[in-house]
């Protein structure tokens, strides 16, 4: 049951915000890749005309709110999250490409994005074909696979600030590195990207992209959910490696399991609950540690209500 105050945020929100979606009580499980989380207060998936609009009244109202993508980076908790998620998806994922740069909105998928350039005739994003996020959270964590990261793309990025004031900011600002940005201290909600690419031959750019997507279904438990790598690249180390040298292929807590097919993966087999996932997450970085001294550090983002 809504408490009164949400309720009425709610009601607010469809009223004021027309083009958007507003739900209310709203499992987060349905929108995370993991399958995994409780209730959102209120869930709201912006028009792109409307994301500014929205963010500023909820501050207005102190309202809390935590702003997402495709929920394919993340384990949400299962007693889900408190007040407001901001889901940027397909309503604020529009594309416009224009010689060899390409305009997105945050809420693009980077397989939508990789395609329209492929299209396009331009090289450079085939790498991200099989990324499955949005193009604004990519730009947050610096996002790559198969030799390729965002940063190699990117020319410049609209963002609000956590005081809500927008900016364009070049790479360099935004201070990107493996699996890092500087929105990840400082706060922050990407709106806008603008990619540079080069120009290329279309059949060999989509026949790379088949390549690639080739190698994600040989390679990866994708007929399970998952948060994707779910942890970072140890400096001098490959974290599925080290899972496997430990003994810890196919390792389960409950629902949650160390992929058998890849040990980077940590997958929902059956019903896992966030409770389930973090156990095994802290369990493996424990024994991967006292085997071999490295500890692990999570890639995905864990939030919501009691995570500790």
């Amino acid at each position: 049951m809504l408490n009164e105050k949400y309720a009425a945020i709610a009601k607010k929100l469809a009223e004021s915000f027309p083009q958007s979606v507003v739900l209310c009580n709203e499992p987060m499980k349905a929108h995370t890749t993991f399958r995994i989380g409780g209730p959102a207060d209120i869930y709201v998936e912006p028009d792109y005309s409307d994301i500014t609009g929205i963010l500023r009244f909820l501050k207005e109202e102190d309202v809390p709110f935590t702003v997402i993508g495709n929920g394919s980076n993340l384990l949400v908790s299962d007693a889900g999250i408190e007040g407001v998620v901001v889901a940027l998806g397909k309503k604020s994922g529009e594309i416009t490409v224009s010689g060899d740069t390409i305009v997105v909105g945050a809420g693009a998928l980077l397989s939508t994005v990789a395609n329209a350039a492929a299209d396009a005739g331009l090289t450079g994003l085939e790498f991200a074909s099989g990324i499955p996020g949005t193009l604004g959270g990519a730009v947050y964590m610096n996002a790559g696979a198969y030799g390729g990261e965002i940063k190699d793309v990117l020319e410049s990025v609209t963002v609000l600030t956590a005081d809500l004031k927008e900016q364009v900011l070049n790479p360099e600002e935004l201070d990107l590195s493996y699996r890092h940005s500087a929105l990840m201290e400082k706060g922050g909600y990407v709106t806008q990207v603008v990619l540079k690419l080069q120009p290329g031959d279309k059949t060999e750019i989509k026949a790379k992209i088949d390549e690639i997507r080739s190698q994600r279904v040989a390679k990866q438990p994708l007929n399970f959910p998952s948060a994707g790598s779910t942890f970072k690249r140890p400096e001098g180390y490959f974290a599925g490696k080290l899972i496997d040298d430990a003994g810890l292929r196919g390792y389960s807590v409950g629902g949650a399991q160390v992929s058998e097919k890849h040990c980077g993966f940590v997958i929902n087999k059956d019903n896992a609950t966030a409770a389930d996932v973090l156990k095994l997450m802290h369990n493996v970085d424990d024994i991967v540690f006292n085997k071999f001294g490295v500890h692990l550090t999570p890639e995905v983002r864990i939030i919501g209500r009691d995570i500790n």
